[in-house]
């Protein structure tokens, strides 16, 4: 399979411990553009949504 960030070839083995990166640069850059939130799993935010206004009213108190 190919590294999701750059595209290299990987085996899909027990021994790489970075898959389905190619290596651990690869894979830090991916978990950097999560946190950054340039990642997002698609779907309704209404989770979200109702835990902010749950965590706003109890700062109102």
């Amino acid at each position: 399979m190919k590294c999701p960030k750059c595209g290299k070839e990987v085996e899909w083995k027990k021994e790489n411990t970075f898959r389905p990166f190619c290596s651990q640069r690869c894979k830090l850059i991916d978990l950097g553009a999560w946190a950054n939130e340039e990642h997002s799993i698609p779907g309704s935010p209404a989770f979200d949504d109702l835990m902010s206004s749950e965590i706003d009213d109890s700062l109102k108190h």
